[in-house]
């Protein structure tokens, strides 16, 4: 008898996803191009505009639940980052208290993004010149072994 849920064995399952993340879980996820995920940047206008997470939402937290309900699943997972930590706490428990069931304030936010080489875009971040192994995909990807090897 044939399987009558073929999406579930061609579509992987979500992994779990913890209150904080650090920018390795998410580094990870985007390089192996799991889906059905956000990043949300909850810092104003200004600060998004000048460098993000390549790819993260400009959702300023003072508009946050009503872009977010609005817009995403209470199911989908959603990694969230501000100007500080307060700042991303504070949008972590904004969207639980909205009823979204997955949400993890990534900790470090862009500062520590940025340290593991992830992506960027934005104003200031264009006229950043490109780290010494950013051209070199194999000194990337031993870095990223490294640092996955490391202890948070």
């Amino acid at each position: 008898m044939a399987n009558k849920n073929l999406v579930d064995n061609i579509i992987p399952s979500q992994p779990h996803i913890e209150p904080q993340s650090d920018a390795h879980v998410l580094k990870s996820r985007l390089e192996w191009g799991e889906p059905a995920f956000t990043i949300l940047d909850v810092s104003d206008r200004r600060t998004y505009n000048e460098g993000h997470i390549t790819g993260a939402m400009a959702t300023p937290i003072d508009e946050l639940v009503d872009i977010a309900t609005s817009s995403l699943d209470k199911d989908r997972h959603i990694y969230v980052y501000g100007a500080t930590e307060e700042q991303s706490a504070q949008a972590a428990q904004s969207l639980h208290s909205a009823g979204f069931r997955h949400v993890s304030q990534l900790k470090g936010g862009l500062a520590a993004w940025k340290a593991i080489g992830g992506s960027t875009e934005g104003i200031i971040e264009s006229k950043t010149p490109a780290g010494a192994d950013d051209y070199n995909v194999v000194a990337r990807i031993q870095n990223h072994v490294e640092n996955q090897r490391k202890e948070v």
